[in-house]
């Protein structure tokens, strides 16, 4: 059977702000520059998942697309609308920088997967803006 990669991009649009609390206003100024205000900033992220798997002789699918989107929009979910900081509870004590989001979003995306064990989330690809993202991958 062969296996092939399946892509699938989502949207969603949150607020944060990069501020550790231990640190003075000139030590976060200093870390973060312009990600850092006290109010915060918004983005609207795109989120891409690589799901890996065999080609069903059936279905000529690895996995059903409405499945794939039901996983990246309950994950994506918790963060769409919200400011990070004050409205989901694991960034109220970490900052939610583009890398810790995409932690963040692996961890719930893997949850959700123990369904498909026939599949692997390989990688995701989360941007921030048009030319920032961070890539995580599995393994």
């Amino acid at each position: 059977m062969s296996r092939c990669t399946l892509s699938r991009k989502v949207h969603f649009s949150c607020l944060h702000k990069y501020e550790v609390d231990s640190f003075s206003e000139k030590e976060n100024i200093e870390t973060f520059g312009a990600c850092y205000t006290k109010h915060g900033h918004g983005h609207s992220y795109e989120l891409v998942g690589y799901f890996s798997g065999k080609i069903d002789e059936e279905t000529g699918m690895i996995i059903n697309l409405k499945d794939v989107d039901d996983i990246l929009k309950t994950a994506t979910s918790e963060l769409d609308g919200k400011h990070l900081n004050f409205e989901v509870e694991k960034f109220k004590t970490k900052v939610p920088t583009t890398e810790n989001l995409v932690l963040h979003l692996a961890d719930h995306i893997l949850g959700s997967m123990k369904s498909f064990p026939q599949i692997e989330l390989t990688r995701l690809r989360l941007y921030e803006t048009e030319d920032l993202w961070v890539e995580w991958e599995n393994g």
